[in-house]
């Protein structure tokens, strides 16, 4: 196996090299989860962000079409690593020039998939801040002296998503919750609607705080499902096609792995989103992969909720900034009940 660096710990493995190296090496049906953010298409050059100069980058394709070609190999390999009745969660976003035309890179995403054996089930949105998007992209249809000049120049901020895949078959180990979803990764828990209907259907008068430490304690004193309003909070929560509390900085520590040929817009998947895919989808002690490892997040992430994790990455100092952002995993939920008691 050709890679240059890799790390065995009891909880995790990472390699540094390319995943085209790696993934062919691992066992047929093996993989219980996979989350990745492959690299996105963008308004520059090819229509693709450039993570580094190596000639195996996958965005350092001449062409969409060529991108696909390459990314298509890689979907074939997981496609085979994936146990069946199993997820993969694919963050991406459309490609968007700097008139604000888009490319609808998911769409290609979910085709390759379903060419490969998944099921596409579901897209989750993931909202941005229109302003932030601005200044990161420059997209001129964001501009505000459109709307002065002429607003059939603007359009809306697009979102990152999140694909939801299932491979085709029967899943023989059901992810299950014996106490339903007992932690939160976002910011905001209570919505006020949800307090408004508490309230009135117990005649309290709880603020949001206020009751989301009652539905903590109550589920905390009884530990029964069927009586977990905390879950069927969450869940309601996390069912919503458009997810709204990430909290944008909730990421690993990257800016010291960026070198001068990175673009400048990297930035790890927030936490918050792993965490739920994590939750949702497999159980402890389950094994997640990322193709595209990055900083470690796809690691981090799984590794801290009591998972295991193969985490595969290309670029050298990305792949020494993970190890580093590794070292602190098992300390991440410490004095958390929440997450001891999963």
């Amino acid at each position: 196996m050709k890679v240059t660096n890799q790390l065995h710990e009891d909880k995790y493995s990472v390699f540094c090299g390319d995943n085209m190296d790696v993934l062919p090496t691992l066992e047929k049906e093996s993989i219980d989860l996979s989350i990745y953010s492959p690299p996105f298409l963008s308004h520059a050059g090819s229509g693709l962000y450039n993570y580094s100069s190596s000639p195996q980058d996958l965005s350092n394709c001449d062409t969409k079409e060529q991108f696909l070609t390459q990314y298509e190999y890689i979907i074939k390999e997981m496609a085979r690593i994936t146990k069946p009745g199993r997820i993969n969660a694919v963050h991406v976003m459309e490609g968007v020039n700097q008139k604000g035309s888009n490319f609808d890179f998911p769409h290609e995403v979910v085709l390759l998939h379903e060419k490969y054996g998944f099921d596409y089930k579901n897209r989750i949105s993931i909202w941005k801040e229109p302003l932030k998007v601005r200044m990161r992209t420059m997209v001129m249809s964001l501009m505000h002296k459109f709307i002065v000049e002429d607003s059939t120049n603007c359009f809306t901020a697009s979102p990152d998503y999140v694909l939801i895949f299932k491979k085709k078959g029967e899943n023989k180990t059901p992810v299950v919750h014996p106490y339903g979803l007992t932690h939160y990764a976002g910011e905001i828990p209570i919505l006020p609607n949800i307090l408004k209907a508490f309230n009135n259907a117990n005649k309290t008068k709880f603020n949001e705080d206020e009751l989301w430490q009652h539905l903590n304690n109550e589920f905390y004193d009884h530990r029964d499902p069927k009586s977990n309003k905390l879950s069927h909070y969450i869940w309601q929560r996390y069912a919503s096609s458009m997810w709204d509390d990430i909290r944008i900085d909730e990421v690993l520590k990257y800016k010291e792995s960026k070198e001068e040929d990175d673009e400048k817009h990297v930035h790890p998947l927030q936490l918050d989103v792993i965490d739920r895919i994590v939750e949702l989808y497999s159980n402890p002690g389950e094994v997640v992969l990322t193709p595209f490892m990055g900083v470690g997040s796809e690691v981090y992430s799984p590794v801290s909720m009591g998972r295991k994790a193969i985490g595969i990455e290309l670029k050298e100092s990305y792949y020494k900034q993970a190890i580093m952002n590794l070292k602190d995993v098992k300390s991440r939920f410490e004095g958390d009940s929440q997450i001891k008691l999963l």
